[in-house]
């Protein structure tokens, strides 16, 4: 006899005989122990070339639509590597006339695949110039172990953290960190020996077509392929409120607002609060946090290179969690952290002001991306820039805890190089230091373009005696010609100080790449970083050179050193010799010392020169 509510072992085994006569595999696969239901899914053991199978996908304003498919076979260890990282694939091809009209879609990744009635994974690859729409399908049991730790879904490649190698030793050197950052975009690829994982759109709007070009080098790498239009999703009208579901379009904003870039696949199922999509990595990234949202396809755009999903975005409904080799996995109610950017545009040939308001991602390979190109489609919505152009900046990074990275300057003839070389590489420095991860609260942005050039050379320099002694006052005078300008005569008086050794000297007059290099030589540890505040306070140092200057600079004899970044300028020299034993582990170097004065120009001065100085006892 049995209690009641207790549970007859006979009443199990009559299930199990059940399952078993409906030919459902009993046991779960490893690992998947309270996660697999053979009545709704079917593993990879259990399928066989010729068995009839379709998919679910959206194909436009129908909304989900199935889609007749055949089983070709079963590949084992499809991508080869030690240990649990192996991974099969369902080779499936598309028998209705749609699938052999468009050939494989962008945008499919992710859409379910049911064979048996019983859902066995996602559309998620294919073959580069493939003829048929043929497609490798990811198990739907790999793709239930992302985020579990058993590593069958992990990447199979290293995860796209950016390691950007810097020697924090040496003072900081903003384009070498944007070189990093880019060569790590475009090193960053997808599939082999001709197979490909399926691209996602990226759809764009608000962004002219110059910007959609540069960006394609970027994202391409990365499986993403530039489509222009979409949007928001802002007043299109739906008869329901999308819901995300298997076959669904599943939307991934990396910038919201004014200006929008979204990448989508589709979902492939929902347990719970949670949702599985794509089949393949979005990064690679391990755990990730991303917008989640729904979206709305309009059509398919058949294409003889690669047909794709037109869509918008509609609403952010959760965030995406995990990332993996199999797919990606999202919760619906989870909430993302995004970055709020503004960026305010003046520009010459527009009757007003434009204010753009957008929110961007928070990521530490993604933001400095998108940063770019969000502030250069802004920049350049009325066009290109004329040849002869300046261009007017402030950039405000604003971190937690009231710290900011803070910066202005001009750029003449650049176009926005400069700007991007500098925002570009702070952002992404600030979310890739290894000393801790910058929590950005906003980014602004205040541009001003002028069809005018300010770049300028010295044309001659003059002193008004070579030879001087010890607190007697020198003038000099510069002139200074600009592009298509007349030339202009600057003078600067610069007192020698008197305790100034007889010797040789050096007056150098120059322009602000060059005070740049200058400030890097005599007082590196300004630009080093061995620590977050070191950091911070090393950027606004490098940012705040003005270009729009003319700077005057006498090297003096070194006195004294600089223990760390301690400056003891005015040691006395008994004790400067003792803390520059070489048998001291603190870092110290000497202190340079120079006389320095700057006169404020209407112009760029792009070159130096040097006037040699002799002081007289």
């Amino acid at each position: 006899m049995f209690k009641k509510g207790q549970k007859s072992p006979f009443a199990g085994f009559c299930v199990c005989l059940f399952l078993a006569g409906l030919g459902y595999a009993v046991e779960s696969p490893a690992g998947l122990e309270g996660v697999w239901d053979p009545a709704r899914y079917i593993s990879v053991d259990e399928i066989k070339p010729g068995m009839k199978a379709y998919c679910l996908t959206e194909y436009g304003p129908a909304g989900i639509e199935k889609f007749n498919m055949k089983v070709v076979d079963v590949v084992r260890n499809i991508n080869p590597s030690s240990g649990p990282g192996s991974r099969d694939a369902i080779l499936i091809e598309g028998t209705d006339k749609r699938l052999k009209h468009t050939g494989p879609v962008a945008g499919c990744s992710g859409s379910p695949v049911y064979i048996d009635g019983r859902l066995a994974g996602a559309l998620a690859f294919t073959w580069t110039y493939a003829k048929d729409p043929l497609y490798g399908t990811t198990p739907i049991e790999e793709m239930l172990r992302i985020g579990l730790g058993s590593g069958a879904g992990r990447s199979d490649i290293k995860p796209r953290n950016v390691d950007l190698a810097i020697d924090f030793t040496e003072p900081i050197d903003l384009q070498q960190i944007n070189n990093q950052l880019q060569n790590r975009l475009l090193g960053a690829s997808r599939g082999h020996e001709g197979m490909a994982h399926l691209p996602c759109p990226l759809i764009t709007s608000g962004l002219p077509a110059g910007a959609c070009e540069q960006l394609k080098a970027f994202v391409e790498p990365l499986g993403l392929m530039v489509v222009a239009g979409g949007g928001n999703g802002e007043g299109i009208g739906t008869d329901e409120e999308v819901r995300l579901a298997p076959g669904a379009c599943l939307a991934v904003p990396l910038v919201s607002g004014d200006i929008s870039l979204a990448t989508y696949g589709t979902v492939t199922d929902v347990v719970g609060d949670k949702v599985f999509g794509f089949g393949h990595y979005l990064l690679g990234y391990g755990q990730l946090d991303l917008p989640m949202a729904t979206g709305k396809v309009h059509t398919v755009v058949s294409n003889l290179a690669s047909s794709f999903k037109l869509a918008s975005v509609l609403k952010t409904v959760g965030a995406l969690t995990d990332d993996e080799a199999t797919g990606i996995v999202g919760r619906v109610g989870a909430e993302a952290k995004t970055i709020p950017l503004t960026i305010r545009i003046d520009r010459y040939n527009d009757t007003q002001e434009r204010f753009y308001k957008c929110r961007i991602v928070n990521n530490r390979l993604l933001t400095p991306l998108y940063l770019r190109v969000a502030v250069a489609g802004a920049a350049f919505q009325l066009g290109d820039f004329p040849q002869e152009h300046t261009v007017e900046y402030k950039v405000a990074v604003g971190l937690k805890g009231g710290e900011s990275v803070n910066f202005e300057n001009v750029s003449t003839e650049m176009g926005l190089n400069e700007v991007i070389l500098e925002s570009y590489s702070v952002v992404g420095l600030l979310l890739n230091n290894p000393y801790e991860i910058a929590d950005i609260e906003s980014i602004a942005f205040d541009i001003r373009i002028v069809p005018k050039s300010r770049v300028s050379h010295i044309w001659s320099l003059e002193m008004s005696d070579a030879k001087v002694r010890a607190g007697d006052c020198v003038e000099v005078g510069v002139v200074v010609e600009s592009v298509l300008a007349s030339k202009k005569k600057y003078h600067c008086k610069l007192d020698i100080p008197d305790n100034l050794s007889p010797g040789k000297y050096e007056l150098t007059v120059c322009g602000p790449r060059d005070y740049e290099r200058f400030l890097i030589k005599m007082a590196p540890h300004k630009f080093i970083a061995q620590s977050y505040p070191d950091l911070i306070r090393a950027l606004n140092n490098s940012l705040q050179i003005d270009r729009g200057k003319l700077y005057f600079l006498l090297t003096l004899p070194p006195r004294g050193v600089i223990v760390e970044n301690a400056e003891l300028p005015h040691l006395p020299a008994t004790k400067t010799l003792i803390l520059q034993d070489s048998k001291r582990a603190l870092s110290v170097l000497p202190y340079s010392h120079w006389l320095e004065r700057n006169l404020d120009i209407d112009t760029v001065v792009i070159d130096k020169n040097v006037l040699p100085i002799v002081v007289e006892r």
